[in-house]
């Protein structure tokens, strides 16, 4: 059996696959510690890592010792407080029991646990673990304007950083075998007339002939030793042209109520429910794009800063955001082109007849286009109408429409993964 050992440098000096296997091992460990810190710290930090704790009895090993061994004979002292058979009390919490080694220590350091910190595209990564998103397709692309550099054959020209030296190698072999198969035919020959010339009679030998043979065989022996191992004529280099790269390219629309209804706090939770999702569709899509929309009785596109800190108030109608949303989507984003992808946040009011207007848009027009739409309901009360016409999109659409319901700001991530939570091939 052949074992092949990578000794090669990592950064810091640090085993990348003996880290692999590490964050393998204890995979439900660090999960449960992912998903605390998540809930623990704002939503505006995810793109750092985290550090992760793991009680020291969970990271033992087993090990295994020589015992005395052979047969021995042993006397154990009796004590006057126990016999066999009693029952001991646990140690209480007064100081009196626990694991920790030494006294106690005003530093609120330890030997219970064992410490690591995660990088960030590893605490993205459990993050996201589980999570897919649904009819994610590749699009054509609209502009060639994003090339890369791929594999086209070799060609006799090039740098020597882009050297192929298989073929190099290859190519010298053949060209020594044509040199060098004429000269070493010759050789033989030589060498067989010469061996024929000495087995000769001594009467009968032809010493001029051995001359001539004898110097023949070292001009060939030259000539096969002058055949280089390798020419510039033999090397041959990767060959690499642009080619255009269709990308991965979506777009995210926010779309969120603005009304008097919708607190600050509402919107706090909404904009870390939007940062979450642009986080994800980040790690799917090589491009992405945002549309901002507020809306309260008249919907309007706008930049980040207007969308999460403009004051302005008013009623509330839904259907011109969903109405705005289409309208860009015709003008700017062809579905044959993009992703498209909808997340809206509202706290569930709408003008009385507008919710049936709002379902009747999703269903003639938009459902069509999107690969998935997103409703987020902030809101601590009982739903109301604009839910209900929701449930029955949900209903006609169910793998490209989800909805959920938020509380509180420890609701975010749990609702987040039960809208992007990996279905079953049916």
């Amino acid at each position: 059996m052949t074992y092949f050992i990578d000794r090669r440098a990592n950064a810091k000096h640090k085993s990348a696959v003996n880290r692999q296997r590490f964050l393998q091992r204890y995979r439900g460990h660090i999960k449960r510690s992912v998903e605390e810190a998540v809930n623990r710290r704002s939503i505006t930090d995810m793109e750092r890592g985290e550090k992760v704790s793991i009680p020291t009895k969970d990271i033992s090993e087993p090990v295994f010792q020589h015992g005395p061994g052979g047969s021995r004979t042993i006397v154990s002292p009796g004590n006057k407080e126990f016999v066999e058979g009693d029952r001991l009390r646990r140690p209480g919490g007064n100081g009196e029991g626990g694991t920790g080694e030494g006294g106690a220590s005003n530093q609120g350091e330890g030997m219970d646990e064992f410490a690591f910190s995660l990088s960030r595209e590893e605490f993205l990564d459990f993050v996201f673990d589980g999570l897919a998103l649904p009819h994610l397709e590749r699009k054509q692309l609209r502009d060639l304007d994003e090339v890369r550099p791929v594999r086209a054959g070799v060609t006799r020209d090039g740098v020597p950083s882009r050297i192929n030296i298989v073929r190099s190698m290859r190519e010298a072999q053949a060209r020594r075998i044509g040199m060098r198969a004429p000269i070493k035919r010759a050789l033989r020959e030589a060498q067989e007339a010469l061996q024929e010339e000495e087995d000769k009679d001594p009467v009968l030998r032809n010493p001029t002939r051995i001359h001539q043979l004898k110097a023949e065989i070292e001009r060939l022996e030259k000539r096969l030793e002058a055949v280089p191992f390798i020419d510039t004529y033999d090397l041959r280099y990767n060959n690499l042209v642009d080619q255009p790269q269709p990308s991965n390219k979506a777009v995210m629309f926010c779309v969120m109520d603005v009304s008097g209804s919708m607190t600050q706090g509402h919107k706090d939770i909404a904009k870390r429910f939007f940062l979450l999702l642009y986080l994800f569709l980040e790690r799917n899509y090589e491009k992405v794009e945002l549309v901002f929309i507020r809306h309260h009785t008249a919907a309007k596109e706008v930049d980040e800063e207007e969308f999460f800190y403009s004051r302005e108030t008013g009623g509330t109608i839904v259907s011109s955001a969903l109405t705005l949303v289409d309208e860009i989507i015709t003008q700017r984003y062809s579905p044959a082109q993009w992703n498209l992808y909808v997340a809206q946040a509202s706290d569930g009011d709408n003008w009385d007849d507008d919710s049936t207007t709002c379902r009747d848009l999703l269903m003639s027009s938009l459902m069509a286009k999107l690969q998935y739409y997103t409703y987020v309901e902030i809101t601590p009360h009982s739903h109301q109408a604009l839910w209900e016409e929701y449930e029955r999109v949900q209903a006609r659409h169910s793998e490209r429409f989800a909805m959920q319901q938020i509380v509180e700001p420890g609701d975010i991530y749990p609702v987040f993964r039960k809208l992007f939570r990996k279905r079953i091939a049916q």
